[in-house]
């Protein structure tokens, strides 16, 4: 058996531009993603506001429902990421994600049809299984259509979609069950996804890869245990993964349960809660995403250890806000102390994505950004409601409706165990002394044992 080296790619000739598309054109492909991660995170939310409605028709427990919004639809988002993101690191990634659009959106509307848990879970599984076809290719979409020193800049631009669809999930889904039910929400919000996955499959082109770096990259993918192998030596994913997933187990746990907990406790309606946090998740969501984009941006060029400490920071900041928001007597004081908890989970997208996109060469791409979301969603999407609900089951017999209060209180820890492994993360980011990568001339990879 040969042991000469794989040639993964090899650099073009200086005449080549880095990309073969105007600026105009690019950032429209950028605004079209940003709408279908939108989209996708708005068929996802959707549930947590409509939590209270289905248990209360549908006779469910908190269990059931934490199944339903957390491992009942992480468990198959994050494990079908891989075997889809392989794919797209070979084919057509505009095709995959037409496909994936199409899958998810008419699954969320068959959501509206469910009579039992059952169907309602099968239903949210499908959800799960389309959704995963989103943003791994979007991402390494993106990265080709973007040159290394704007990928900060558009990977915030397109995490944007997530505060935006979380947003429409609330205010759509409060007050379309406020008016028709829930199950017209799920209808609603389903269908216009199917208009969006035309858009993407007949007016997004599929960039050359490799481009926007300047390497011409070979129909050879590597070995999915040699990108596994890779990424658990490099001790700065591995602490991202883990920081993101524990971010996400609070940021998403306490996102599903709020609107619950706001009816339980507060005595609020679907249309009140849709009215306040649409306007706090967007704005907050926003800010949060583009400060942290702007700051790595800045910070980041003296000491990478930055693209890892600002959710630490942010992360750490929030806390005594969220505590006081959760133990407050008034809805007006819970909405005004919880925008920073909405703010600071979404500082990480842009530097932490953008990072774990440089570590790795072009046709690993999808892949590496899926398995980093089977880590951190199986920990966060899956574990986070799940966890909440069956705390606040236990709980109930002795607290009554205020054991979610309880419950959303005792999930603070995991925020601070979550800033621990970005500031540990920032440290292996920062004692290198270039930016991590996959050697391109051979198999064996280059990380930081």
């Amino acid at each position: 058996m040969s042991n000469a080296p794989v040639t993964a790619e090899k650099v073009l000739p200086p005449a080549l531009p880095s990309s073969g598309y105007s600026r105009v054109y690019k950032h429209y492909v950028l605004i079209i993603m940003m709408l279908v991660y939108a989209c996708n995170a708005l068929d996802r939310q959707i549930l947590s506001v409509l939590l209270e409605p289905i248990k209360q028709d549908l006779g469910l427990s908190d269990t059931q429902l934490g199944l339903l919004s957390g491992m009942g639809f992480a468990l198959f988002y994050a494990t079908m990421g891989v075997p889809i993101a392989r794919w797209a690191d070979r084919h057509s990634r505009v095709n995959l994600i037409s496909v994936a659009i199409v899958l998810w959106s008419g699954m969320t509307a068959l959501s509206g049809a469910a009579s039992n848990f059952l169907q309602l879970g099968l239903a949210r599984v499908g959800v799960g299984v389309g959704e995963a076809g989103c943003t791994p290719p979007a991402h390494s979409l993106i990265a080709d259509y973007f040159e290394s020193g704007e990928r900060v800049r558009a990977m915030a631009i397109y995490s944007l979609g997530l505060p935006i669809g979380v947003a429409l999930g609330y205010l759509l889904g409060g007050w379309i069950n406020e008016i028709y039910g829930w199950r017209m929400a799920f209808i609603c919000v389903g269908l216009p996804g199917l208009v969006l996955a035309v858009v993407v499959r007949f007016t997004v082109r599929e960039p050359i890869r490799g481009q926007s770096d300047g390497v011409e990259v070979t129909d050879e993918l590597q070995p999915l245990t040699e990108v596994f192998r890779f990424l658990w030596n490099e001790r700065s994913f591995r602490h991202l993964s883990i920081a993101t997933g524990l971010l996400a187990f609070a940021a998403y746990g306490g996102a599903t349960w709020f609107p619950a907990f706001l009816i339980r406790s507060h005595g609020m309606s679907t249309g009140e809660i849709g009215s306040w946090l649409a306007p706090i998740s967007i704005a907050g969501g926003v800010t949060g995403t583009l400060l942290g984009g702007y700051l790595a941006t800045k910070l980041g060029k003296t000491n990478r250890g930055w693209y890892a400490w600002l959710p630490a920071v942010a992360t750490l900041l929030s806390i005594p806000f969220t505590v006081l928001a959760l133990l407050a007597s008034s809805s007006l004081w819970v909405m005004v102390l919880v925008i920073p908890s909405v703010v600071a989970p979404a500082v990480h997208a842009a530097p932490v994505y953008s990072t774990v996109q440089g570590l790795v060469e072009p046709r690993m791409r999808a892949t590496t950004t899926a398995i980093l979301f089977l880590i951190t969603n199986l920990i966060g999407l899956g574990l986070g409601p799940l966890c909440i609900g069956i705390v606040s089951d236990l709980l109930a017999p002795h607290f009554a409706e205020e054991s979610l209060r309880i419950t959303l209180l005792l999930g603070l820890g995991i925020s601070v165990w979550s800033a621990w492994h970005f500031f540990l993360a920032g440290r292996a980011l920062n004692a290198k002394k270039s930016t991590p990568q996959y050697s391109p001339t051979t198999t064996d990879c280059v990380g930081d044992q």
